[in-house]
């Protein structure tokens, strides 16, 4: 069991204001970078001493002071080098059996070499850090982020030493009330700096910030210098389109422009991406874009203009062959894969922002894509403070992943309870992300359903608001049997889509029993052939996302034997193993794919 130990810090942080660098740099996967990624030390701070020890240097920005003793009278009680070490990226909680359950303060540091260059920028960007993270470098305060599944970065040129550099990151999971997500989830809290950290290296004019997407069957191009100097030369070049344009940016340091071509449109069944390249002060940025269209009409979901029905699942970001977080490529491949074979064309990714590498895959693999922030249950609607958060967290959503074609859907919100104080609060949300990103579709997952006649009407005036209504629905396991499901009949007053965006139950794999034996496979098979039933009778649904593809951790589920502190709603097992409702749901897709 680790011992807490103390750690110098200068002085008392406010835990309530966001600080952050410049606006978040566009596909850092194509700068030049040098990781720092491995082994970090740590130092377990459960009551924050680091905060209040004595030994610090007053400056405006504070001052981390990584002492080392000097002589044999100095009293200096902590030492990074000799305590343990995590992995990063990684969460702490799978990491260490003494830190399962851990929430609060860990301090890590890292000890690297630069080869800084004069004449250039260096940023320091993570992808993700669980939840609050306050960052040094050599000393000196780069910034504060709050926020557990978005990217945040820090302009680390002045900090930055040619040579060894010392950093350091206070990382706190601690679970509060005025936090996004607020204190009560269902899944694990893990801790840590969970995604990849990198140093990049940019000119210092950089291209900040780029979009390429169809509009209108053209392909509207926006780009953004770091400066905001006037008449610098931005190129856009996509070889297979005939497309190699230069512009001049504006007294903002802007670009706009819209180009006539006829792309090949990006489809599930032919999830084509064209390689392009985006270049200023030498610097040449490489991505692989798709072009597609989606709108609703009549009730109907298009892409590209035809009506597509969504058949999907559920998604945690849970490793999918080992404990902890997912965050790499070969994790993302592997339960995209799951999701293909099971006769997917979509996705939920529930209920935060997913790993970039996520996003990437879709795009390649051609699954279509729901992405959440989250605001999920009972946040403190009615505080300012909290709204900030939820609309930053937003912000960081659609900036990152705006570029990728697989995101047909962002959803501001999951089973949020039905009151004004909480519409007003989404309304600013959805309003929000339609200024941010008008190419796509906005949704919420709602539960508010109410009984008429003998007929569930979704009710809930947030359906109003939202291009597509997210349904979330337990029949058969919060409420009725299995077989009461089949003979539900549901109206909606909304010329809407529909997604069910949750229905199902639990399994402990390989456990078997009656069919109203609660647990057993048998069990969560009659859910799913039975609310397959009920949806196939509902005339405006245009997708499902059952909960879920696989077992995940979570606290809220203490059940001996058969949870342990897992979810067991998953039709695959932590393991990966196929449960008998993996049939029912891919033979379900199966029929509908070969009547269409």
């Amino acid at each position: 069991m680790y011992r807490p130990l103390l750690v110098c810090l200068s002085i008392f942080c406010s835990l309530t204001m966001a600080v952050h660098g410049h606006a978040l740099i566009q596909n850092p996967d194509a700068r030049n970078q040098q990781s720092l990624n491995g082994d970090w030390h740590i130092i377990v701070d459960p009551y924050e001493n680091g905060f209040y020890n004595h030994r610090y240097e007053e400056k405006p920005n504070g001052y981390f002071k990584d002492a080392k003793m000097q002589h044999p009278s100095d009293l200096i009680e902590y030492n990074f080098s000799a305590s343990p070490t995590l992995r990063v990226p990684g969460d702490w909680n799978s990491q260490k059996e003494s830190l399962f359950f851990y929430e609060g303060t860990i301090w890590y540091r890292k000890a690297f070499e630069s080869k800084k260059q004069n004449g250039k920028r260096y940023i320091l960007y993570f992808d993700a850090v669980n939840y609050e993270a306050i960052v040094y470098l050599n000393g000196e305060k780069l910034g504060r982020h709050e926020g557990g599944f978005t990217a945040f970065q820090f302009d680390a040129t002045k900090a930055l030493k040619k040579g060894m550099n010392t950093l350091v990151v206070k990382v706190n999971n601690r679970r509060e009330r005025d936090f996004i997500p607020t204190v009560n989830t269902d899944w694990w809290n893990y801790g840590g700096i969970t995604r990849p950290v990198r140093l990049l290296e940019v000119p210092q004019d950089y291209l900040a910030d780029y979009t390429v997407k169809l509009q209108n069957d053209k392909i509207a191009f926006h780009a953004v210098s770091s400066s905001q100097k006037k008449n610098q030369t931005i190129r856009l070049h996509i070889p297979e389109l005939g497309i190699n344009e230069k512009y001049s940016t504006d007294g903002e340091g802007k670009v706009t422009a819209i180009l006539k071509a006829k792309p090949e449109l990006w489809t599930p069944e032919n999830p084509k991406r064209y390689s392009l390249t985006v270049s200023l002060n030498g610097e040449k940025i490489k991505d692989n874009i798709g072009f597609r269209d989606i709108a609703i009409r009549n009730g109907d979901i298009l892409l590209n203009g035809k009506p597509v029905f969504l058949k999907g699942i559920s998604i945690h970001e849970e490793a999918p062959t080992r404990e902890g977080r997912a965050w790499t490529e070969e994790d993302a491949r592997t339960t995209l894969t799951w999701a293909k074979e099971l006769g997917c064309n979509f996705i939920r990714l529930a209920h935060y922002p997913h790993n970039e590498a996520m996003l990437k895959v879709a795009d390649e693999m051609g699954l279509l894509v729901w992405s959440e922030i989250p605001v999920y249950w009972t946040v403190l609607f009615e505080r300012e403070d909290v709204y900030a958060k939820a609309e930053q967290q937003l912000e960081e959503m659609i900036e990152r992943d705006k570029n990728r074609a697989s995101i047909i859907l962002w959803s501001v919100a999951n089973e949020t309870p039905n009151h004004q104080v909480r519409l007003a609060f989404l309304k600013k949300l959805v309003k929000k992300a339609r200024q941010l990103d008008n190419s796509r579709l906005i949704t919420a997952a709602m539960d508010t359903q109410t009984d008429n006649g003998g007929s569930k009407i979704i009710d809930d005036p947030l359906a109003g608001e939202v291009d597509v209504i997210g349904v979330n629905s337990y029949c058969g396991w919060y409420g009725g049997t299995p077989q009461s499901c089949a003979s539900l009949h549901w109206l909606s007053p909304y010329n809407k889509p529909v997604i069910i965006s949750e229905f199902g139950g639990g399994a402990l794999k390989g456990l078997h029993g009656e069919v109203n034996e609660r647990w057993t496979e048998e069990y969560q098979a009659a859910v799913y052939e039975h609310n397959l039933t009920m949806i196939s009778k509902m005339d405006f649904v245009r997708g499902t996302t059952p909960w879920i593809l696989k077992d995940f951790r979570s606290p809220r589920r203490p059940l001996p034997v058969i949870q342990d502190y897992w979810n067991r709603k998953g039709v695959l097992s932590e393991k990966g193993e196929r449960k008998l409702a993996w049939k029912i749901l891919h033979d379900f897709y199966e029929n509908l794919t070969s009547s269409e």
